[in-house]
């Protein structure tokens, strides 16, 4: 059954026969990513029989990276993990994000979201932007500190930020992920609920967050958080396909700062300041 699914791919078949069974699971659930209708029934009892019969157990992690490349890379992420789950493999797999689901979210002016269903959303948005493999793993993980706040707390997250960078740590060992990967995931686990926060009203703090996410030496990386960023906004109902105000405002401090060329730290910081104000100013919001 495997080969025969996979044969209605764009992509070639793989010999399932010739694969370790734990990772032929993954790379089924990668192929049917890719795939334009998802997984019939008898598809995912065989995955599950799989993963029943404890073949992901020992399957090493660095092995199923080139498999979950494939699935994130896909059109539709979404299928990768929504497979995963359904077959019981994303628990075996990726444990921290499969507690994410149940868990509630607060959202701005809407009801809370599932944050493993806003999850896939965002990859799917991040897939339609052509957004890169580090921008896509970034939004996979950024969260998996929420998953066991205090539930006195929810669906506020308090203090994610230092349950999640371990995780993500340890998730990037596993697997062994490229250092791209890595320091976009970091970087978005601390920064992208304070760049859905940034206020016009503030030029002094807005300056030294163009530093902090290096918008001035590393823009790739700042063009890749602003990706990120603006999936995880657009991925909540109702803003589908809009633009993300967020990284319009930062754009526009950051054009401000082009021509600074100061020494002195402090007088570059409090140059940058004043020309993000004067920007502020004259822009009509």
């Amino acid at each position: 059954m495997m080969g025969a699914m996979a044969s209605k791919s764009a992509s070639p078949s793989f010999d399932y026969g010739q694969t370790d069974p734990g990772l032929s699971v993954l790379r089924m659930a990668a192929l049917l990513a890719e795939a334009e209708d998802g997984p019939d029934e008898e598809t995912l009892d065989l995955l599950f029989e799989q993963v029943e019969a404890g073949h992901l157990v020992d399957a090493d992690p660095a092995q199923m990276w080139p498999e979950l490349v494939r699935g994130l890379m896909s059109p539709a992420p979404s299928k990768l993990i929504g497979t995963l789950r359904d077959c019981g493999a994303l628990f075996e797999i990726l444990p921290e994000v499969a507690a994410l689901f149940g868990v509630p979210q607060i959202s701005d002016g809407e009801d809370e979201v599932d944050l493993g269903e806003h999850l896939m959303r965002s990859l799917d948005t991040a897939a339609k932007r052509g957004a890169s493999l580090p921008t896509r793993f970034a939004l996979l993980v950024m969260n998996v500190g929420k998953s066991d706040s205090p539930r006195e707390h929810l669906p506020v997250h308090y203090r994610h930020v230092e349950r999640g960078r371990p995780r993500i740590e340890d998730i990037c060992a596993r697997f062994r992920t490229p250092a791209e990967c890595k320091a976009l995931a970091l970087l978005a686990l601390g920064e992208c609920e304070r760049v859905h926060r940034v206020s016009k009203m503030r030029a002094g703090p807005v300056a030294l967050m163009l530093e902090r996410l290096g918008a001035f030496d590393a823009p790739e990386r700042f063009q890749e958080l602003m990706m990120v960023c603006a999936s995880d906004f657009c991925a909540h109902e109702g803003r589908e396909g809009k633009p993300y105000p967020k990284a319009a405002l930062l754009e526009i401090a950051l054009k401000a700062c082009a021509d600074i060329a100061e020494n002195d730290l402090e007088a570059r910081q409090s140059a940058r300041a004043e020309a993000i104000a004067r920007a502020f100013r004259s822009e009509r919001w």
